[in-house]
């Protein structure tokens, strides 16, 4: 049966102890992925707290950073999510993506409404990429992918 979670404390609690344990193994996200079958970006949330994990990529996890049982089952509930406090982020990576929806939003929010008509892209049905690709000016990019299910307002 699948059990949620009401306070995010637990789980907040635990994805310090997994980052912890990941940092003394020095091990990677995609590596903890790897173990799953999973996307790295979804195994990364989950650790961090923001989705629950199959039983057998609890397990996997739980496995490589020496987790007790009582942790695979708390990867197993579904969470309270919402990752960053109320208010502006103050960390640099988060702020900047604040900064690109506090520019781009309303951008995106028209040629989506435009493309597709009233409604929004789902976090739920979501996948994410991220990406180092080579800047042909020098240096690196960032290529990050949003890809979520488009569901339209139905009225009622």
């Amino acid at each position: 049966m699948l059990h949620a979670q009401f306070d995010p404390t637990a789980r907040q609690n635990l994805a310090v102890t997994a980052v912890d344990a990941k940092t003394r193994k020095d091990l990677s996200w995609r590596q903890l992925a790897d173990a799953t079958g999973l996307s790295v970006a979804f195994v990364t949330a989950a650790l961090l707290g923001q989705h629950a994990l199959p039983e057998a990529a609890a397990k996997a996890v739980a496995d490589l950073l020496d987790l007790d049982a009582d942790a695979v089952r708390l990867l197993q509930t579904v969470p309270t999510r919402g990752s960053i406090p109320g208010g502006i982020p103050t960390d640099p990576t988060i702020y900047r993506f604040h900064e690109m929806l506090q520019v781009y939003g309303t951008t995106l929010k028209a040629l989506v409404h435009e493309q597709f008509g009233d409604g929004i892209i789902s976090a739920i049905n979501f996948k994410l990429d991220v990406r180092k690709v080579a800047d042909p000016e020098g240096g690196e990019r960032a290529v990050i992918t949003l890809d979520g299910k488009y569901l339209p307002t139905r009225p009622f």
